[in-house]
């Protein structure tokens, strides 16, 4: 249960900054920082951040932007079936979270595709002189829940690999 109230404060939250952006701010324009969006700040630490609306038709950075429906199908067909997964198969609680921001955040960038028919970016980072893609919080929900069950996999192997060797030795 608590995983469903995590993918709907994910939602919520996303929708919501989504709204924002795209009322309040203007169009990017990619010409020179910060690409006609509102500063945050500039240079702190090397780091700058600004808001800026980014109409991205495609997934990640973009990508796939001229197959819209077939991207719309399989980002329905991956959700469908992870919630199928999160609530009959799933025993590892360890995981729950992860999975539960992973799936906040893919229907939070699904609903955009129907609100807006396009996902609304609008946090923009450029990182000691790397300018990374306009992201979401969708996005961020989704890179952390990923990033989670990677660390969470390694972890879980190297203990298991220790373990195997202890019996090995025995």
């Amino acid at each position: 249960m608590k995983a469903f109230w995590i993918s709907f404060f994910i939602v919520g939250i996303d929708l919501i900054s989504k709204s924002l952006a795209f009322t309040y701010l203007p169009k990017a324009i990619f010409t020179v920082y910060p690409y006609g969006g509102f500063p945050v700040f500039k240079n702190f630490l090397g780091i700058q951040f600004s808001l800026n609306y980014v109409a991205n038709k495609g997934a990640i950075g973009g990508l796939f932007a001229d197959f819209q429906e077939y991207l719309l199908g399989f980002r329905l067909l991956l959700i469908s079936a992870l919630i199928i997964y999160l609530i009959f198969f799933h025993t590892d609680k360890k995981l729950r979270i992860p999975l539960a921001l992973i799936v906040g955040g893919a229907i939070g960038n699904i609903i955009d595709y129907f609100l807006y028919g396009h996902v609304v970016d609008m946090l923009h980072f450029v990182l000691w002189g790397y300018d990374y893609p306009v992201f979401n919080i969708a996005d961020s929900a989704i890179t952390v829940g990923i990033a989670w069950i990677f660390i969470h996999s390694l972890l879980s192997n190297a203990s298991n690999s220790k373990s195997s060797r202890k019996v090995n030795l025995l």
